[in-house]
């Protein structure tokens, strides 16, 4: 059977990192907050100038390497992630020319948190149609953008004015978002081969009717223009998020979608070697566990080290897995996630 095996990985994270201690500089919060609503202790940002596409050639060039190929051996390239570069075009391109690849084709994904289960599926099926023979799969993100204040030196410890006290009341509006997110890149190599190892199957869904549970007002075409000096100035280019409602889907469509796969697979649950899930909260991710009844030797976390990286998630899990010895040849991993739109899915692996 042919099946679409990942060959190397790689993963890069932002030039500063932040520790939740640092954040009280620039908004009303704490370590014992932040830790207890969502388990995070840290994540990193980048510097001042460092984009989306920056990140994912690092990413890209630790995944080429590790995979032991030829750059030029890439025939095709999925890119996920929510924080482009640009509005357009698109960051597959860029990254193409980043490289020094040749003109190949490049596939941008906007599928938030499941951009890279979503990826994977996509790979999978270019893959094996032959549309594709080796194809770079990255998720990337910049969350910084995203951030409310203007206070960067002063948060990195490198001098530079503290907020006022209107700055810091303006900056801790956003607290229960902007302490979730980091800066990171996640990439990895796939080529199919006739093999029992591999991707062996994807469920996936998507369902709008919440979308507004967790989207950023502005800076579409749904308004004309679409944006304004008024969206700015009340904050309504950044992310908007009810947080019962997402933790409530999260904690009840994940483990669902796991079940689901399982059984059009032949596998049980309790087959499951290693379980990655998407890390948008420690909190949440416990439930799924909690939920699937699975031991903690077989799930794995890391949300603590680098926050919120949406796309970059599972691909820097699956590179620290594979590198520390959590994933062993033969073993059953299990990726799932949910994210904006709502888009959640599920992928299974046999390494």
């Amino acid at each position: 059977m042919l099946r679409t095996q990942i060959l190397g990985t790689g993963f890069v994270v932002g030039e500063h990192l932040v520790k939740n201690d640092d954040l009280t500089r620039v908004m009303d919060t704490s370590d014992a907050w932040i830790r207890e609503r969502s388990g995070i202790e840290q994540r990193y940002y980048v510097k001042d100038g460092t984009t989306t596409t920056d990140l994912a050639q690092r990413a890209a060039e630790k995944a080429i390497a590790d995979s032991g190929i030829d750059k030029n051996e890439i025939d095709y390239i999925v890119f996920a992630t929510m924080t482009p570069d640009h509005y357009f075009p698109g960051c597959g391109g860029i990254l193409q020319s980043k490289l020094g690849l040749k003109p190949i084709p490049a596939v941008d994904l906007r599928q938030q948190c499941t951009g890279f289960i979503y990826g994977l599926q996509i790979s999978d099926a270019l893959l094996r149609s032959g549309a594709a023979k080796t194809i770079l799969l990255v998720g990337a993100e910049v969350h910084t953008g995203f951030m409310p204040w203007t206070q960067w030196d002063h948060l990195f410890g490198l001098g530079g004015e503290a907020p006022t006290a209107e700055q810091l009341a303006w900056n801790s509006t956003f607290r229960d978002r902007t302490v979730l997110f980091g800066d990171a890149a996640g990439a990895c190599i796939l080529r199919a081969s006739e093999s029992k190892s591999g991707l062996i199957g994807f469920e996936m869904h998507s369902d709008g009717s919440a979308y507004k549970d967790l989207y950023v007002p502005a800076g579409g075409f749904a308004q004309r223009p679409y944006i304004t000096e008024e969206d700015y100035r009340a904050g309504r280019h950044i992310p908007v998020m009810n947080g019962r409602g997402v933790f409530k889907m999260a904690v009840t469509r994940m483990p669902e979608v796991i079940r689901s796969l399982c059984k059009s697979n032949g596998v049980e649950v309790e087959q499951i070697d290693l379980l990655i899930a998407h890390q948008a909260n420690l909190r949440i991710n416990e439930s799924v566990q909690k939920t699937l009844s699975l031991p903690n030797e077989r799930v794995y976390n890391n949300i603590q080290s680098y926050g919120n990286t949406t796309a970059a998630t599972i691909p820097i899990a699956f590179d620290e897995c594979r590198k520390s010895g959590r994933v062993k040849s033969g073993n059953l991993v299990c990726f799932v996630g949910l994210g904006a739109g709502f888009h959640w899915g599920a992928a299974l692996l046999r390494a």
